[in-house]
């Protein structure tokens, strides 16, 4: 299995998102949005209204969603979104689907997945988590102690000692950011093997859709 590290693959669908909150509970696009700008911002960044109610839209045409309106007196109605089988169907298959990492670990793939772990069994969790640990260990052995030196010949005024001094600093700062991830990524691992979390059931699309 080829565990490098792929940057065609590092765009979070919107969708996924909303399907697995979604299956969390029933909401309205409202309930969405406030996701979005809360938990889900850590998840996604910039998420506007209209693309919640466009995506919703487009699930529920692929029958990935469907919804039941809710009078309220003096108020507009709302729609309350629930996923449905299929919908619970195209998540689960992503989710426990093959998860090939970004070029950059903070991009949000890993991180949304993680979010999900409660749809996971521990086995394809540690799976998960094996992928992204020997992606970036790689990643490290590869780029870490890389030849940094640039050449500059700029055409406009370019303090090249003050550039240096800051890429410098930036790497110092990514490798110790990177370091951090794989300590909780090997921490999680551990603590996943040794029964010091609890382990979830498989999870059944059909008997998470609430009708």
């Amino acid at each position: 299995m080829d565990y490098s590290p792929d940057s065609g693959k590092s765009a979070m669908k919107l969708e996924y998102i909303l399907l697995g909150t979604l299956l969390g509970r029933p909401r309205t696009g409202y309930d969405l949005k406030k996701f979005m700008d809360t938990h889900g911002r850590f998840l996604r960044s910039n998420t506007q209204m209209s693309q919640v109610y466009r995506s919703l839209t487009a699930m529920a045409e692929r029958g990935w969603v469907s919804f039941t309106v809710q009078g309220r007196p003096g108020a507009q109605d709302a729609k309350i979104y629930r996923v449905t089988a299929e919908g619970a169907s195209v998540f689960l298959d992503w989710l426990t689907g093959p998860y090939h990492p970004p070029t950059r670990f903070q991009d949000p793939d890993f991180g949304v997945r993680l979010h999900f772990a409660g749809f996971l069994t521990v086995d394809q969790l540690l799976a998960l988590l094996d992928t992204e640990l020997e992606a970036r260990q790689r990643q490290v052995a590869k780029y870490r102690f890389r030849d940094r030196t640039e050449q500059y010949e700029a055409s406009v005024p370019f303090d090249v000692e003050l550039a240096i001094a800051i890429n410098d600093r930036t790497h110092v700062h990514g490798a110790a950011a990177i370091d951090a991830h794989l300590r909780n990524l090997i921490e999680l691992r551990s603590d996943l093997l040794d029964g010091r979390l609890p382990e979830q059931p498989s999870p059944e699309p059909t008997r998470k859709v609430t009708r």
